[in-house]
């Protein structure tokens, strides 16, 4: 059984830094691209960040150069820094391991596992 499991969201100012992690079981981690995906009440679920199992990365316009994704293969888990947070980062972030290689890393739907979303508010 696949699981992610999120953690490191909280409350924190504007200008602030978070680190959220996951965690993965259940899967092959090295095999897969790992995804930070955003959601907020009442719009659609927002691309972030993705890494591949080679360790390239791909960023959303919003976040370039204050979000850094990285992976730890030997630990099965993906982080996700967050610096210079904005109250418009705030939102629900879920990680998300996709099997499949190519392109579509920004598209939720490509994706086969999600974990549950850990809560970000950034406060102004």
């Amino acid at each position: 059984q696949v699981q992610l499991v999120e953690s490191g969201g909280g409350l924190v100012q504007a200008g602030g830094s978070l680190r959220l992690s996951c965690a993965a079981s259940g899967l092959t981690f090295s095999g897969y691209t790992m995804g930070w995906f955003r959601q907020v009440p009442g719009k659609e679920r927002e691309f972030v960040v993705a890494i591949r199992s080679g360790g390239s990365t791909y960023y959303a316009d919003s976040v370039k150069g204050r979000f850094t994704i990285s992976r730890d293969n030997a630990k099965n888990t993906v982080y996700l820094q967050m610096n210079s947070l904005k109250p418009e980062d705030t939102a629900v972030y879920y990680c998300a391991a996709r099997r499949a290689t190519g392109w579509g890393y920004r598209d939720g739907g490509s994706y086969d596992y999600w974990g549950q979303g850990t809560q970000v508010t950034v406060s102004s």
